[in-house]
Parts: structure tokens; sequence; C-alpha cells
């Protein structure tokens, strides 16, 4: 392993108590091994403790093994070893295992970066948003907050301009009282009085400015609000089938879908996709849709939902997005560290969706994202064959 002695052992005891805790086993009963074992040696004999046979990827296991034992402990030499794991995983939600089921090649490799990712810079750690959604996953899933710090983006604290400009009409009636009083010092006693006089309607009036102050903090809570409509978090985005697929019977750049999310009955949704598709290619294709639109007709056919494609710049290319192999009709999306309830009904007048699809694109792998964060299924990610495109 490319470390010293001291951060060799650290790592290694990071790994084994890791690594216990996802075996549930005792980390006490393996401390004596940790000196003089590699991590294949612990892994292997921790592995048989758990009385668990070996994986059936076990080449795939010793692979990430063989990353984590190579992996250098200088932060400024770690980065080429970052910049492929977080390439790696673009497009799935763990490095190995069923959908979200971290396996131990996950614990192994967090417990080896772990130490180099907490001392990146916070642009450092921007660049590699796919190893930081992966590590909160790991850390929460795995429940391993007792064993490692939790590794967070330190955002500057946003300082509205609101209270910059009540600040300076105190200080500079404050700066022209000093100067009036030090005036006023060799001037007659009358005059004085008058400027004393001036002082005090001059103090009295930024009293009266700075006490009017609280009533412009409004524009915050609609800043607030805002931001509350903008999140991805209110769209109810989910999983679906299309059992049957037909051309709209009065459009001829609309298709009719039966659509399965896994209600008692399919959805009937309206999508334009007539250019694009033909009924045969959507049929039996899973696809990804927003169900909580406010149904309406379109063309004076009944539409229950919104088919999300996507499209490249000249809109000459445009395509369902692709839910993974194996995740299931009705499974709801999700994107990681975005937590909120969905809207029962989104409001057409408040235009939550057009605020929000600006956001939605998919990566140079073409994995669909909200803000650069994946839509993720229990299977993996979504994705489409059309990188850096729009999601509508």
């Amino acid at each position: 392993m490319a470390t010293n002695g001291t951060s060799d052992l650290k790592r290694k005891q990071g790994i084994v108590s890791s690594l216990c805790k996802h075996f549930s086993l005792d980390p006490k009963a393996f401390s004596s091994q940790v000196p003089g074992n590699d991590i294949k040696t612990l892994y292997i004999n921790i592995l048989k403790s758990s009385g668990k046979e070996s994986p059936q990827n076990n080449d795939e296991v010793m692979k990430w093994i063989a990353f984590a034992d190579s992996f250098p402990s200088d932060s400024k030499a770690c980065h080429g070893g970052l910049n492929e794991l977080n390439t790696d995983l673009a497009k799935k939600s763990v490095l190995l295992g069923n959908g979200f089921t971290p396996s131990e090649a996950d614990v192994i490799v967090f417990s080896v970066i772990h130490s180099s990712m907490i001392a990146l810079s916070t642009p450092e750690k921007e660049k590699l948003p796919h190893v930081m959604r992966w590590m909160d996953y790991i850390q929460n899933s795995e429940d391993l907050g007792a064993l490692f710090e939790k590794i967070l983006l330190e955002k500057p604290v946003f300082e509205p301009q609101i209270a910059k400009a009540a600040a300076k009409p105190e200080v500079t009636s404050s700066a022209k009282g000093t100067v009036q009083n030090t005036k006023i010092a060799d001037k007659p006693d009358t005059e004085k009085n008058a400027k004393k006089s001036d002082s005090a309607d001059t103090k009295k009036k930024a009293k009266g400015d700075k006490e009017a102050v609280p009533e412009k903090k409004a524009p915050e809570k609609e800043a607030s609000d805002k931001d509350k409509e903008l999140s991805v978090s209110l769209l109810n985005i989910q999983v679906g089938l299309i059992r049957k697929a037909w051309k709209h019977p009065s459009a001829d750049s609309l298709l009719v879908e039966e659509i399965d999310v896994g209600e008692a009955k399919v959805r009937q949704v309206v999508s334009g996709l007539a250019k694009y598709c033909s009924p045969e290619d959507l049929t039996n294709r899973r696809v990804v849709l927003i169900t909580n639109v406010k149904p309406g007709k379109l063309r004076d056919v009944m539409s229950e939902g919104l088919v999300l494609c996507a499209s490249n710049e000249d809109h000459t290319k445009v395509e369902p997005l692709l839910p993974p192999e194996g995740a299931k009709p009705g499974e709801c999306i999700s994107f990681s560290g975005i937590d909120g309830k969905p809207e029962d009904v989104l409001n057409p007048k408040k235009k939550q969706l057009e605020k929000i699809t600006p956001n939605l694109f998919t990566d140079e792998k073409g994995v669909a994202t909200f803000k650069g964060i994946p839509f993720m299924t229990s299977a993996g990610p979504c994705t489409s064959s059309i990188p850096k495109a729009s999601i509508k």
C-alpha cells in the first residue's frame, strides 16, 4: 500500500472496523491481525469468520481491493484514483451489489479514501459529485457515522443585500452627529443649541429608518418560497412500463400510451413522440414519468401523466428516459441529498414544472440528472443515449 507505517495501520484498522460492521462481527477479534496482514488477507479472514461464502463476483471484489491497496495516502497524489472512481460511479449507485445494496468492496474503498476526501477543499469535492453522493449513501446505509466523520461541502453563508443596506443609514447618521458635535464646540450657545436640535432630529430620523427596516424582510420569505418551488421533490417521478401505444386519432404528432405505474389500473398518457418513435418502439418499454401533473385532455384525449424525454439541442433527436433493467413499475425516482414530499397535484398557475425542468439534463455519459444529481432507482440511474441533453 502506498502509505507510511502510521497511516497504513490506521487505514487498515478503519477497514477492519467497517467490514466487521458490515458482517455484524466484533472488530476486537481481528485487532491483532491488523499489523501483519494486507487488505486482501484481512478481508478473507473476516469473510471466513462471518460464515459467508465468497461472492459470485469475487474477481470484481479483488479488483477493488487492489484499487484500495494501491490508493495513495498523500492528498496531492490521490486525484487520479478519485477521478477514476468518480467516472465508475457515474452510472451506478454502488460499486458492486444489487441495486442499492452495498458490497464489501464498497465498504473497503469507502474506508480507504475517506481521509483523502476529508482533506480536499470544497472546490475539489465539487468536482467529484458521484463520489460524494456514493460516500454519503454508504455512510448512511452501513451506519458508519460512529466510525467516520461526515464529509460535507462547506458553502459560504449567504448574506442578503438588505442587511447591508439597513446598516448604512445608522453608521452615516452617527458619523454626521459626531462631526456636527465637533464643529459646534467653538460656536455661540444659540448656534450650538440649533445644531444640537438638528442633530437630535437627524438621530430621530435615523432611528425611524432603523425601525422601518424589519418591514423589508418580506422578500426573503418570497425567495424562500421560490426556492421551495424549484425543488425537484415537488414532482412525483415514477418508473412506468408502457403496456400499449397507438397513434392519436386526431393529431399526427401525438401518441397515446397505457402505462403501468404499479396502480390498480394503467394510466393513459398523451405524448408528442410520433415524429421520433413508433407505437411498436414504445410497447413494453420502461419509461420515466411525472404522475402528479394535473390530468387534462390533449386534442380530446385524456392524459394522466407526463413522460420525461431527453432531447438534443436542435430537437432532431428525442427519446424517453430509460430506467435500468430491474427497476419496477411504480417505483419512485430519488435524488441523493434531496428530501421532501411531492405535491398531490401540481398547480399549473404556479408554473412549478416550468421552473424545475430547466435544471433537468443528462450528463456527458447520458445519466439523467437534476442539477447534476442522478435520477436513481433501486437498480441504478435512469439514462439516455443522448448526452448533455435537456429533459422535458
